[in-house]
């Protein structure tokens, strides 16, 4: 019996490996924090990379998972970093969420959500005409302990969507669990399941870790819309026209935007500069998910630019 060998990443080290990918792939797929920014501050050498990318005709594409920003608010950031961007190439798990809701869950115009998140996730919501409640309402808004005595069932409640909320509070969570609880044809969503969320200081806890209480004291899992899960393929495809035999995702996690590169059938290429350490991938004991390259960052395609 033939043993086979676990896959292996190639990490990219000349001007002739970063070239052959360039010629490689025509359509490029960015997570954003972590491999564009780190919070406020862009990485060194971004706006360049990807000015190349576009004079070299190559389709550029932002997919992230950040469910407290809308595409809108997205584009204010790019502007704001000095970052060319179009709200047609920005993919993130708010907008996922929302067109799901309304195009693969088909919510009857008559139901409405109940939203543990902030008001990014509200604004998808509201472009894609879906009725809602919790979310920013400063009723659900405020500290203390939570009585059931207060609380009465929507009926109308069809779906309760779970995104990163900064100003999640026992209340909301009380709510969506006893909608959920009550109402056996209540669809449990999250926009991701991402456990931390990267920022310039360090890490934070993410969407998933928002969700967690609610999969734990309901002993279920939620509908996950962002990566890995392919509905943000789904998003895309439905939007632009792409080759994934020539198309790659590029982002800074193994267990979201490898996996789910690797899902969809796309190439997958690490960088160094977020979530994921070089020793996950090329120490003693790696990890199971294997990217097929690896970078330090995405400023080190620079050397193509001379």
């Amino acid at each position: 019996m033939t043993v086979g060998f676990p896959p292996t990443a190639t990490r990219l080290t000349t001007r002739e490996d970063y070239e052959n990918l360039v010629d490689r792939y025509d359509t490029w797929l960015f997570d954003c924090d972590g491999v564009l920014w780190q919070g406020d501050t862009l990485i060194e050498g971004i706006t360049e990379v990807l000015h190349f990318l576009r004079t070299h005709k190559k389709s550029v594409m932002f997919v992230t998972n950040n469910a407290t920003k809308s595409r809108k608010n997205y584009m204010k950031k790019f502007d704001g970093l000095g970052v060319e961007a179009h709200v047609d190439e920005i993919f993130g798990s708010a907008f996922a969420s929302a067109v799901y809701i309304s195009s693969v869950l088909k919510l009857p115009k008559d139901k409405k959500v109940y939203v543990v998140g902030m008001s990014g996730l509200e604004e998808e919501l509201r472009e894609e005409g879906i009725s809602f409640i919790g979310g920013t309402d400063p009723d659900d808004n405020v500290l203390g302990g939570y009585s059931l005595a207060d609380f009465t069932t929507d009926p109308s409640v069809g779906a309760v969507l779970c995104g990163l909320d900064t100003h999640v509070n026992y209340k909301k969570l009380s709510k969506a669990f006893n909608h959920l609880l009550r109402n056996k044809d209540c669809v449990f969503l999250a926009t991701n399941t991402d456990s931390t969320f990267p920022t310039a200081e360090g890490l934070l806890p993410g969407a998933g870790s928002i969700s967690a209480p609610l999969r734990y004291s309901l002993g279920r899992d939620p509908i996950s819309i962002g990566k890995p899960a392919g509905t943000m393929l789904d998003c895309i495809r439905a939007k632009h026209d792409y080759d994934p035999k020539r198309t790659i995702m590029v982002g800074d996690r193994l267990n979201t935007d490898i996996e789910f590169g690797k899902n969809g059938g796309l190439a997958t290429l690490l960088v160094l500069t977020g979530i994921a350490k070089e020793a996950e991938v090329f120490g003693p004991n790696p990890s199971s998910t294997v990217p097929d390259y690896v970078t330090e960052s995405l400023g080190d395609f620079r050397v193509l630019i001379s």
